[in-house]
């Protein structure tokens, strides 16, 4: 039973973010892969917020190749406040994402 429930959490982000992109301009398909990404990624990992992550890790699931885009997506999905992003700037340490509320 415990699984279903988790599994409806992540569909429910899912379905959430992508009725609140519809009406926003700002959102490109980057933003969206990366968002479906994270969450699956978040799942994977137990619901656990923060979430650390790694570039390296979530860019080919995304299908984002390059850095540049990736950093750009994941900012501006924290700026538009879609998640909270708090990079660490260390090669050695993840960056932290919260996923949900």
């Amino acid at each position: 039973m415990k699984e279903s429930i988790n599994t409806e959490n992540e569909i429910d982000l899912l379905i959430s973010f992508i009725e609140s992109v519809k009406e926003d301009p700002r959102i490109n398909m980057a933003h969206i892969s990366l968002y479906a990404s994270l969450v699956s990624y978040w799942y994977a990992n137990g619901q656990a917020n923060p979430l650390c992550v790694f570039s390296r890790d979530i860019m080919p699931a995304c299908k984002i190749s390059g850095a540049a885009t990736y950093h750009r997506s994941i900012r501006e999905l924290h700026e538009y406040g879609y998640i909270k992003y708090v990079p660490s700037f260390n090669h050695f340490l993840g960056s932290l994402v919260y996923i949900g509320k």
